[in-house]
């Protein structure tokens, strides 16, 4: 077998040099071996490895272990690549997530996130998810690798589905489809008067009804129709879906829990928990997970801390509440590359570098059902991961040079990219 061994550096300014030019298209699948050697591999599990040798074969990682411990025969690999230096990550998750869905935020016509009406059970966010999208390209710049394409709107939004950034269309991206329905659980107390949702009870009341159908309905055998809306969550009474609800405050999210208990929903977790910790016992007691809002954004009350959005990754670690990141709010789409800095700042705000590196990778792989597969660098899972330079979680430091989705070298290259090196020619020119 002939070997190939490739210095990183080298290696990254011929590959930069190549697809500059290129238009980004999925790449091709992984031939032959790849070794890489003498990395500082950050498992995602909580774990590091100081001098890691990690080996790629048929898009699954094979052997992820410490180079000065294992024995291991380099001729049996095609290609090596020396990381002396470098950083390896998995690849990082991005849920509840409008990727594909949107373009253009400013653009009616390029936004595809929501259906009309209140009660949309049925609602595929995949079947809309555009794999061109050239946003999706920017945040896999940053690490941003996977994520969970999700509705918005209505009281019952529809379905998300698990995807990976490197495919030609929908259905060659899905890593867990129709995983989760997603409910927004309706304000008690408007935030921008300070009065009670006149709607509240019409709208719980709606909730309440279309699941005690649902749930009578899964239980029947036979049925004269179908009925479309309720066959979507027949996952949520068998525990093969997960109920996602979109709640913020304490008296939504007792709200919240009583309704899941009343109607024995097996699979929760709680999307935005701004009050989670408030809640921790009543949340770890059901078993309820959660997807945490956005770190850079100002409190939501005024009299809050203002640091609170910084410290809440910790209090949830503290409470002992399995809990990722996730991005929602405006720009959402665009600012999804940002998601490994609000990481950052969890670790500036309490957790451990490696903590919050869990809230990004393995955390967030657990909440979506897909740990078995992907979210930590481990010995038969995909290999999705990416090396770094510097630290990934730093803005001055990240820079990621190689990265690969289930074993297959994706291209790095995007828009923005070709925008600087297309303006610092006009420069040099002159």
């Amino acid at each position: 077998m002939k070997t190939k061994t490739i210095l990183l550096s080298t290696f990254y300014f011929l590959l930069s040099t190549f697809v500059i030019a290129q238009v980004e298209k999925p790449a091709l699948p992984q031939k032959g071996t790849i070794l890489l050697l003498n990395g500082y591999a950050h498992i995602g599990n909580g774990e590091v490895i100081e001098n890691a040798v990690i080996a790629i074969e048929n898009g699954k990682l094979t052997m992820v272990a410490d180079a000065r411990v294992v024995k291991f025969d380099v001729s049996k690999y095609d290609t090596i690549i020396k990381l002396e230096g470098k950083h390896v990550y998995p690849g990082f998750i991005v849920p509840n997530s409008r990727l594909g869905l949107t373009e253009i935020d400013a653009v009616r016509a390029t936004n595809d996130e929501r259906e009309i009406g209140t009660l949309n059970p049925h609602v595929r966010s995949i079947i809309a998810y555009n794999a061109e999208s050239k946003i999706t390209t920017t945040v896999r710049s940053n690490g941003v690798l996977m994520g969970q394409i999700t509705p918005q709107g209505g009281l019952i939004s529809g379905s998300s589905t698990v995807v990976q950034f490197d495919a030609w269309n929908w259905e060659d991206a899905i890593i867990k489809q129709d995983e989760g329905i997603h409910i927004n659980w309706p304000l008690m107390i408007q935030w921008w008067n300070g009065e009670k949702n006149k709607n509240y009870d019409k709208n719980t009341e709606e909730l309440n009804a279309f699941f005690t159908n649902a749930s009578a309905y899964v239980k029947q055998e036979k049925y004269e129709e179908k009925n479309l809306r309720f066959e979507a969550v027949r996952g949520l009474f068998k525990g093969t879906q997960t109920l996602y609800i979109h709640a913020n405050f304490v008296k939504e999210i007792t709200e919240a829990i009583a309704f899941v208990k009343k109607y024995e929903i097996k699979k929760v977790a709680l999307v935005g928990g701004y009050d989670a910790w408030r809640v921790a016992d009543l949340l770890k007691d059901n078993s309820i997970s959660v997807i945490l809002k956005r770190l850079h954004e100002l409190p939501e009350r005024e009299d809050d801390d203002v640091k609170l959005p910084y410290k809440l990754p910790k209090l949830l670690a503290d409470a002992g509440i399995l809990f990722c990141l996730d991005n929602a709010g405006d720009m959402e789409a665009m600012n999804s590359r940002n998601l490994p800095f609000y990481a950052g700042t969890a670790a500036a705000y309490g957790l451990t570098k490696e903590q919050a590196l869990q809230t990004i990778t393995l955390n967030t792989a657990k909440i979506l059902g897909i740990d078995a597969t992907t979210g930590s660098l481990e010995q038969g899972k995909d290999a999705t991961l990416f090396i770094s330079t510097g630290d990934a979680l730093d803005m001055k430091t990240n820079n990621v040079i190689l990265a690969y989705i289930q074993g297959r070298q994706i291209d790095l290259s995007n828009h923005q990219k070709k925008l600087y090196e297309k303006y610092s020619e006009k420069y040099k020119q002159q």
